[in-house]
């Protein structure tokens, strides 16, 4: 007889015993046990307690470890890996916590300005807020507005009002674009005794016109933060400070 070579595990055998159930095909017997072995496989939950089970392998990414759906999540399963990350979460959640209380407690505004750190927080507190209400130019790109939480001159009717300005703007013509949202006086155009200035909320300086919102939000020794406070006051034409500046705020 011509001689029959197995496909399977390439035995070669006489036409009785050709067929891989006739010689007992090595190949056929692996697969099987593996099928058989597919077949029972299942996957214990290590959550403590749980018996439950799964047919694929559902592991946690951050222990490693083996859960049924029901526990998969970090939280679920108190993973061990979950300590390593309340720390900075705890962290974030105190920072909020005291600016928030900061806000409630309504300290007086001497203590609340000490430092430029403490200016600069309280202006990124305030900026979102500032978005949502300022008034200006709506042609202006998104990119170029500085906020500003504006305090108009004592007399006034209004105590302050939030307008955005662009920051390649000079502070004349700041003052020129605020006075007329304000409905301000103005007769900085005029010679006159006293002109509209733009004074810095901590300092008290009265601002160069010619200087611009860009230099002096980069200012190294005394910025404006957008988001920040700034005071508009009608000064000598020979005063280079705003006296008492705190009363503003009061």
């Amino acid at each position: 007889f011509l001689p029959f070579v197995c496909d399977g595990c390439s035995g070669v055998f006489c036409l009785q015993h050709r067929s891989r159930d006739a010689h007992g095909c090595s190949e056929v017997n692996i697969r099987n046990n593996s099928v058989k072995l597919n077949e029972h496989k299942s996957y214990l939950c290590s959550y403590k307690d749980c018996s439950e089970k799964e047919l694929l392998p559902v592991l946690c990414p951050y222990c490693a470890k083996h859960f049924c759906l029901r526990h998969r999540h970090q939280s679920d399963h108190e993973c061990e890996k979950l300590d390593t990350r309340k720390p900075r979460m705890a962290a974030t959640q105190q920072l909020v916590q005291s600016i928030i209380d900061s806000k409630k407690k309504e300290e007086p505004k001497s203590k609340k300005r000490k430092g430029a750190k403490n200016s600069e927080t309280a202006a990124k507190v305030a900026l979102m807020k500032l978005k949502m209400h300022a008034c200006g130019d709506k042609s202006l790109p998104q990119t170029e507005r500085i906020y500003f939480q504006v305090f108009l001159p004592k007399g006034n009717k209004e105590k302050c009002k939030p307008m955005f300005f662009c920051s390649k703007w000079s502070i004349g013509k700041v003052v020129d674009f605020a006075a007329s949202l304000a409905s301000l006086k103005n007769d900085n155009n005029k010679s006159t005794s006293q002109k509209l200035r733009l004074c810095h909320a901590d300092s008290g300086e009265a601002l160069p016109f010619e200087q611009t919102l860009e230099t002096r939000l980069s200012d190294k020794d005394c910025p404006l933060y957008n988001g920040g406070n700034i005071i508009l006051e009608y000064l000598d034409n020979d005063v280079l400070f705003l006296e008492d500046a705190e009363s503003y705020f009061s």
